[in-house]
């Protein structure tokens, strides 16, 4: 790989890739998708590979946390964006983690959202396509091998303030209607990416309010100029500094956030949807701004009092990204460089990258480009 500064690098030819398929995961036909479609396209490009069928939760995840990266030029997943969550978490619980987060990642859209995909394609400029050509699209820019900077957000949840558990994200933070409609509408992936629209329905029938507190710290508008980096310099790699705290944005979750966070006044909401792509899936355009590595999280909610009718017509029209110009009162829409959310209920569900984390006081900060993704 490019190991320059640049945003840019190459997955140099001929390097053998690391291909994990999920067979579980959309309507289970991530291998046979993966052999009538993109199989051919890596032989006859000439990226040899070598396949690695999951069998279980977390397999991924303990794989690339104890392989030999040295002979892998890059990390590809087939499946949805649950097993890159558990690739990028295996690479940060290794000793040498700032080296293996360096390891270019792949995503071949075979699970039911697939919204990293989604991101991808439209970062590249294409129109949105259907689910095969999404899967032959990234099978091309597999095989042109070019390589992105990507942001990571590092997320604390404090059930246990004095031994706080640490996740590494590269999707989303959820809680609330999004988080609810994500583990619900698990018992409708037989019908792939329809699943989510059955979800979103059931739930807006017996539409929740959500209470807790949310906290964010805001962007400075003039970031970029006060540390000399203009929006199209190089990134540098923060994750050295961020991750040895001293400049950390996140003080321990049993003390209050920093003077210059911003507490949001009310309490009580329907949705907390914290972005740093583009997509939620392949379908919702949920963050029409975020760039692969723009350094920001993307931070969306909606107050309670929202109607049934006007949250569908929000979600409508995410379908084309024009969702945060519907004028709705309730919706609100920041970028932040970090938050922190409370809730007040002692149950309920928080997601990370569409997978189900410990429920409780969460904070997340977002560390710009310090992963590596094979893009356009």
């Amino acid at each position: 790989v490019d190991s320059s500064s640049s945003r840019r690098g190459v997955v140099h030819r001929p390097c053998s890739v690391m291909l994990l398929v999920n067979p579980h995961s959309g309507k289970g036909q991530a291998l046979s998708l993966f052999t009538g479609h993109v199989q051919r396209m890596l032989n006859e490009a000439g990226v040899p590979h070598t396949l690695v069928i999951t069998e279980r939760q977390n397999h991924a995840r303990e794989l690339v946390r104890e392989a030999d990266l040295s002979q892998w030029g890059a990390l590809v997943i087939m499946s949805g964006d649950g097993l890159l969550f558990e690739v990028v978490n295996g690479l940060m619980e290794r000793e040498d983690w700032e080296e293996a987060i360096q390891t270019p990642l792949g995503i071949l859209p075979g699970g039911s959202g697939n919204a990293l995909a989604a991101s991808i394609h439209h970062y590249s400029g294409a129109q949105p396509v259907s689910s095969e050509e999404l899967l032959i699209s990234c099978g091309f820019l597999l095989c042109k091998g070019l390589v992105s900077r990507m942001d990571l957000a590092s997320v604390h949840l404090g059930s246990s303030p004095s031994n706080p558990t640490r996740l590494f994200s590269f999707l989303s933070l959820a809680w609330g209607f999004v988080a609810d409609v994500d583990v619900e509408s698990e018992k409708y992936r037989h019908v792939g990416a329809a699943r989510f629209t059955m979800g979103t329905l059931v739930r807006l029938a017996s539409l929740r309010v959500y209470k807790g507190r949310l906290a964010y710290l805001p962007v400075d508008e003039v970031d970029g100029e006060e540390d000399g980096q203009s929006p199209d310099s190089p990134r540098q790699n923060t994750a050295h500094l961020t991750f040895h705290n001293s400049h950390s944005l996140l003080v321990p979750l049993d003390q209050p956030v920093p003077s210059d966070w911003v507490v949001v006044p009310e309490e009580d909401f329907v949705l907390m949807l914290a972005m740093y792509q583009s997509h939620l899936a392949k379908d919702l355009y949920a963050a029409p701004d975020s760039t692969l590595d723009d350094g920001l999280i993307h931070l969306i909610y909606v107050r309670a009092g929202i109607s049934r009718t006007a949250l569908l017509r929000l979600f409508l029209a995410m379908e084309k990204g024009t969702h945060l110009a519907n004028n709705s009162p309730h919706l609100v829409y920041t970028r932040v460089r970090a938050l922190r959310l409370e809730p007040y209920s002692s149950k309920g569900v928080i997601t990370v990258d569409g997978e189900v984390v410990e429920y409780g006081p969460v904070q997340a900060q977002v560390h710009g480009g310090i992963a590596r993704l094979i893009t356009r």
